[in-house]
């Protein structure tokens, strides 16, 4: 990894094709069944940002500028987006209702269980109508039927459930909801009667009209957001580290760590760094589906907006979140 880092550039293209190759063709395979998963369970602080992951703020349509160089696109119509991530807390909540109205249902891996105590894992399972299959060469067909939604019973699951409720562990209650495939941040988006925001749309919340690489302007530091070995009170010893509570980058100091005031354009917290997010974008020829925003696991120079990551859609893992975008007014719950 320092190597890698002595050559941003090419290293930020390496993990580009990797992740886009390897990754969307066989993490899913490595995360989404019932494999074993890096251990970061220990608790982490409770610590509050004080901003609310229930707003939504409101991006107007019209003219911004795309991708590494800055290529003139325009939005014809305006929408809203969630300020932060999709949290733990709030997704539990969604399983719950779910749940309840037989929108969703919960199957073991083999040799687990999905009871309390067991300790097994489990999955949450929900219905997709299905894609076109065009036949592409590494294409994989996505039929009409019951697909992962979230990985239950991981080292790194923080929503349990007692066979009966789901509830986010406490100390992780407003941190970004992760082990939640493509199908999952779907799914929560429709209950509502959202949407995944578009590639499009993702990039103009993240980075308004003057072609910035960053949410927050130009240059990147510690204090700006999560990323790998950002030296955030969430990092872990010689690994990866843990997700941050949303909006946790506001110019609020914790406990001597200092931080910038890093949000969007917008008002958009935690669009680099923390969680790479899920995009709604389908597109023809191709099984894959699209993240961007960088995560906790990335270097700074790959949080950069124009940085895309793909996956298989049932693909969960520890660094993979998700917000949503709906029609201007429309709350939906």
């Amino acid at each position: 990894m320092g190597a890698m880092r002595g050559r941003k550039l090419k290293a930020g293209f390496v993990r580009f094709v990797f992740l886009g190759l390897v990754g969307g063709l066989a993490a899913a395979a490595a995360l989404v069944g019932c494999s074993a998963a890096p251990d970061f369970s220990s608790a982490p602080p409770v610590l509050a940002s004080g901003v609310d992951p229930e707003a939504w703020v409101l991006v107007g349509a019209g003219p911004y500028l795309s991708g590494q160089f800055q290529t003139p696109k325009t939005l014809d119509e305006a929408f809203e987006i969630m300020v932060t991530p999709v949290t733990n807390a709030q997704y539990a909540r969604y399983l719950n209702t779910a749940l309840a109205a037989g929108k969703i249902e919960v199957a073991p891996c083999a040799g687990g269980g999905t009871g309390a105590g067991s300790g097994g894992e489990a999955v949450v399972l929900g219905y997709y109508p299905g894609d076109p299959f065009h036949g592409a060469k590494h294409e994989k067909r996505i039929d009409a039927g019951m697909w992962p939604l979230y990985r239950l019973g991981t080292p790194v699951s923080r929503i349990v459930f007692d066979g009966r409720v789901f509830a986010a562990r406490p100390a992780y209650a407003n941190h970004p909801v992760t082990m939640v495939t493509w199908f999952g941040a779907k799914a929560y988006a429709d209950f509502y009667g959202w949407s995944l925001p578009t590639e499009a749309q993702w990039e103009k919340a993240a980075r308004g009209t003057d072609g910035r690489p960053y949410p927050w302007g130009w240059s990147i530091g510690p204090g700006n957001a999560n990323y790998y070995h950002s030296g955030d009170p969430f990092e872990k010893p010689g690994r990866v580290g843990d997700t941050t509570p949303v909006g946790f980058y506001n110019g609020n100091t914790y406990g001597g760590f200092v931080t910038v005031n890093s949000e969007s354009p917008y008002g958009l917290y935690d669009m680099a760094g923390n969680v790479a997010e899920w995009t709604a974008d389908v597109y023809a020829g191709t099984h894959l589906r699209y993240l961007r925003g960088g995560s906790k696991a990335d270097y700074e120079y790959d949080l950069r907006v124009w940085t895309r990551r793909c996956a298989a859609p049932d693909y969960a893992g520890p660094n993979v979140g998700f917000r949503c975008v709906r029609s201007p007014g429309r709350s939906g719950e």
